[in-house]
């Protein structure tokens, strides 16, 4: 394996950050604002391409970009620099579904950004465990994949800004460490687990390895979460489970995590990321492709 370099490997960030908004815009497209619950349900059991000519991205992309631009500007995740930028995506867009934490917090940021320090730990007393720090993390684990551990330091400094509670950092840990391994070729549900900081979300990708992939993809999200909690323990490690259950197949990944619905674009982003930081957006049908909202 060639040598680390400081900045990391940037296309397979841009692999997986390409293939987080594809997760995150199609996983959007099953929640009640575009189609009943039971039409969703039907349309995903047939495969059924969403109609919408263009499929917006969330917070989950607008967030994963703000981390790539200071992962592109300084190689390493500057805290306060990505508090600004965190900031400053909310600030251009807050109709991109941010969690009530973030309404609450990155106004505030935008002010002051060195401020996280003591605002983000006074979220929900204690900080967030929220499953934002993992939805945007993939394609820095992807990034620094020719270091596993620093892969992990560098998503806990990215958590730790807006999701300051133990268990929203090893939620970005795990993400991280897949597709870091993902693109190693070295991604199982166990290697996540053993670099994961102990606890709930460790705790639930270590169940995820007892699941048979043989299992239908709802029943493993009624087993494991669907992040419909908004949760990183409840979403994280079903969305692995995915992305480890099609770990060369995008599109087939997708599908199965939509399958489990809940927060169902958070988790089609974390498997999307993960599983595209090897395979990118090439092979899913070009229709999706071209309904995307172009990255910014």
């Amino acid at each position: 394996m060639n040598s680390p370099t400081p900045a990391g490997d940037s296309a397979a960030a841009r692999r997986s950050l390409e293939a987080l908004a594809l997760g995150d815009a199609f996983g959007e497209r099953w929640f009640p604002l575009f189609r009943p619950p039971r039409q969703a349900y039907a349309e995903v059991r047939a495969r059924r391409t969403p109609h919408e000519p263009v499929w917006h991205w969330t917070d989950d992309t607008a967030l994963a970009l703000a981390l790539q631009r200071v992962l592109d500007e300084y190689g390493h995740v500057d805290q306060d620099r990505l508090a600004l930028h965190y900031a400053l995506a909310f600030e251009a867009d807050q109709a991109r579904g941010y969690g009530h934490g973030m309404h609450i917090l990155l106004p505030e940021l935008l002010a002051s950004p060195a401020a996280w320090r003591t605002l983000a730990p006074g979220l929900f007393e204690g900080g967030s465990l929220g499953n934002g720090a993992a939805m945007r993390v993939a394609p820095l684990g992807a990034r620094f994949h020719q270091d596993v551990g620093r892969a992990a330091e560098q998503a806990v400094l990215s958590a730790e800004v807006t999701h300051a509670h133990p268990e929203g950092v090893a939620g970005a840990v795990a993400v991280a460490v897949a597709a870091a391994l993902s693109v190693r070729g070295e991604f199982t549900l166990e290697a996540v687990a053993a670099r994961t900081p102990g606890g709930q979300v460790r705790e639930g990708v270590l169940r995820a390895a007892r699941v048979p992939f043989s299992t239908e993809p709802w029943r493993a999200a009624d087993l494991l979460g669907n992040g419909q909690r908004i949760r990183a323990d409840d979403t994280v490690p079903f969305a692995l489970w995915t992305a480890a259950r099609h770990s060369g197949d995008l599109e087939a990944a997708l599908w199965a995590t939509a399958e489990g619905f809940g927060d169902v674009d958070t988790t089609c982003a974390i498997t999307g990321g993960v599983v595209g930081a090897v395979t990118g957006v090439d092979g899913v049908p070009a229709e999706w492709r071209l309904r995307l909202e172009p990255l910014s």
